[in-house]
Order: structure tokens, then sequence, then C-alpha cells
């Protein structure tokens, strides 16, 4: 949520700042309902003053024992006056909250100017593209012929855009989760959290999900308010609302391990091959809170700590800047993390580390004590993929790929799978 004060002092900057975003704010109907909430307020004080005197003159009227229907009289209307008052300031608290609930975040001034991904700018890259000698298949194609994959299956017990893993390939998803919470936790120092993975309606609104984008969630029927998690980014940051944590405490850093759902309204008939773009699929997430002079660095570290993922797994690939346009909701600055995709001849998102300011913890109300000062101030909080576990085991599989069929397993995962190749049945 961005800053009352911002929007209230600052309107023309809020404004501009969105128009990079592409969205083209029209704050008179915010700056009524404001206007509208100063003068209720004010007049409500004057009104309360009032009663207050009048109370007092109706305690000294009745100490002397004399008659005080007409100040109670006044008192009475004061009374409705400032009830009536009331309601219409929750009308209108309720009307500029929820403008304030769909305004995006604010672009860091660093963020590229651009309106989708093609204006996106690539920071760096690592890793060789592999030439092969023989055409390559995609990972669908391997993974089926490994017996590993198997979306038909799938199909018949939840329906598309969903998947089975079976035998070697079930265990590679699995070994791929197990590696990655072991660095994280082991060389970066993150804490390793179990969460639930069923949210309700107010960690969605606190993390910037609702209530903009309820059709890219899957709601649970029934009375419950209950929402199947989209990311772990969701109940993590969650962890954090409405506390107020003590300066030494921080960097809070938490590594978790999650399914997500997604029903991916409006994206049918892209990437629907495979296990590139499936309604449910795993993540290792990495979710930091820091104080907020501490967040652009953090942002650094947190991307390097899931490119060592990568580096570690021999992956090619390439960080970009995104651009205003392409941002998500919460973000004020975002780096993705794009593997080579052999059989697509291109870089596709396998990360997404962002900053997010105050904006989340604006939302939940999750602040720290800062003892220099002795003010209790909002944290900043950030996350990232560390990685999409779906996603590398199709890199995995291609970028590995011999013209046998067989895959080659990356050294650091050996250990866990107890194999150097996975061969065709």
């Amino acid at each position: 949520m961005l800053d009352p004060k911002l929007l209230r002092n600052s309107p023309k900057e809020v404004d501009m700042a969105l128009k990079k975003r592409g969205i083209d704010l029209d704050l008179s109907k915010w700056k009524e309902n404001d206007n509208s909430r100063k003068n209720i307020q004010a007049e409500t004080e004057k009104l309360q003053s009032s009663l207050n005197k009048v109370s007092k003159e109706i305690g000294n009227l009745k100490r002397k024992k004399l008659d005080s229907s007409v100040q109670e009289d006044k008192a009475s209307l004061l009374t409705k006056k400032i009830k009536n008052l009331s309601k219409k300031l929750q009308t209108i608290l309720k009307d500029i909250n929820k403008l304030a609930l769909e305004l995006p975040n604010i672009p860091d001034k660093d963020v590229p100017e651009g309106s989708s991904e093609k204006d996106n700018l690539e920071i760096r890259s690592w890793g060789k593209i592999p030439e092969f000698s023989f055409k390559p298949k995609d990972h669908l194609e391997i993974g089926e012929k490994l017996g590993g994959i198997d979306m038909e299956a799938a199909t018949r017990i939840a329906g598309s855009r969903f998947s089975v893993l079976k035998s070697d390939l079930a265990k590679l998803h699995r070994s791929l989760i197990h590696f990655m919470l072991d660095m994280h936790t082991k060389e970066h120092s993150y804490e390793e959290v179990y969460v639930p993975y069923i949210v309700n309606s107010q960690s969605l609104i606190g993390t910037g999900q609702l209530p903009k984008f309820e059709e890219d969630l899957f709601k649970l029927s029934g009375e419950k308010d209950f929402y199947l998690t989209s990311t772990a980014e969701i109940p993590v940051t969650n962890l954090l609302r409405e506390k107020i944590i003590e300066s030494k405490e921080l960097p809070l850093k938490w590594v978790c391990h999650t399914p997500c759902f997604r029903s991916e309204a409006g994206s049918y008939g892209k990437d629907t091959r495979g296990i590139m773009r499936v309604h449910q699929f795993e993540k290792v997430e990495l979710v930091q809170a820091v104080e907020a002079n501490d967040s652009e660095k953090t942002l650094e570290s947190l991307t390097n700590h899931a490119e060592a993922v990568m580096k570690s797994l021999g992956i090619p690939y390439r960080v970009v800047s995104l651009c205003a346009g392409d941002l998500g909701f919460s973000a004020s600055k975002t780096y993705d993390i794009e593997a080579w995709i052999p059989s697509l001849n291109c870089f596709r998102e396998i990360s997404s580390c962002s900053n997010f300011r105050d904006f989340q913890s604006r939302r939940m109300q999750a602040r720290w004590r800062n003892v220099e000062s002795n003010k209790i101030e909002l944290l900043h909080t950030l996350n990232g993929s560390g990685l999409a576990v779906g996603r590398t085991l199709l890199a995995l599989l291609e970028l590995n790929q011999n013209e046998d069929g067989s895959v080659n397993i990356p050294e650091v995962l050996r250990d866990y799978l107890k194999k150097d190749k996975l061969t065709p049945i």
C-alpha cells in the first residue's frame, strides 16, 4: 500500500510514477474523499468540544440540583450529529482504503522505462550456451522416453495443465528441492520454515494478491475464507503481519518449500506444452525482512543467492531488470533470472527476485523497533524464487541430454539421486 501522506502531499509524483507503469491515474475521487475526510474530522472535533462543554454544564447544574433539561437536549443532539458524522467518515475511509489497496507500488528511479518484457534490460549473464551435435529434444519428449513424465495421467486425474512425475524424474524433482534448501540454509544462512498451503484473504491482501487479482487464485468453496497459496511468499511474509520486530533480530531470512497453485487466468494457449506453465508447481522461496536503508543491497544479495543455485547446477542464465510496465503489482524493483532453454532457443524466467520496500509491510502492519530513534518503523520486505523447481528440472533435462536419450546428472545432485545419469526405459 502506498503511503497516504505521499498521495496527499505529492500527488504529481505518484501520478508520474504510475504513468511509468502505464497507469493513467485519476486522483480526483481520492482528493474529493480526502477533503471530505478532513472536513468531517474537523467538524467532529468541534462538535465533540461543544459536547464536552455541555456535559460539564450538565454536571454542574445537577450538582446544584438545578434543571439541566435544555443542556441534556443539546447534548443529545450533538451526540446524534457526531454519530452521523462517524458513519459518513467510515464510508469515506472505506472508499479511500479501497482505492489505496488497488494502487500498485511506485517503481524505483533506476527501473527501466518500457511497457512489456521486450523492454527489460539485461544486467549480466553467466555460462556457455551449449551446442549439440544432434537435434535436441524438448523436456516432454525426453521425460516421456525416460518414463518419468505422464501428462495424460495428470489430465485424467485433474485436467489439463497438470503433470505426473514418476521414478527417476520424481526423485530428481525431490533432490532439487533438498539441494536448494541445503544450499540456502547452510551457505546463505536462511532459516527454513514450514507454512500452511492454504491462506486467508487477509494474508493475500497483505502481500498484494487481493483485491485486484482474485481471478488468478484458486478459492476454496465452503464457509471458510480459504485460498490455495499461489506462492510461498504469501504465508511466509505474513509471519510478520501485525508484528513489531526488535532491531537485533534483523535481518530476518527465511527459506521455504511449498507447492504453488495458479489459475493462470488469461494465459491459455501460452506455454501449454509440458511443465513450463502448469496450475500446480513447486518453488523454494527466499524471503527477507530488513531495515529501510538495507533493502537495496539486500535485493542484490538475495538475487545472488538464487544465481548461486544456477551456477552450481551449470545452467546458463541471464539476469534482467524488469521495466516499469512489466513489474509485478507490489514490487518497486525486480530482477528476473532466465535460464537458457534449448528447445525454445531462448531464455525463460526461472526466478523472480523483488524489493517491495514498505508496500507490503504497510498493508500488513509489519514493523520494527529502531533503537537509535526509539521509533516504530515499517519493515522493508523482499523475496525471490531460489528456484522454481519444475522449470529447473525442465532446464536440466534439456541442457544435459545426450543423443541416445539419456540425461547427465549435475555433480552436485549425484549424492542426492545416487546416480550420475538417467537412461531411457
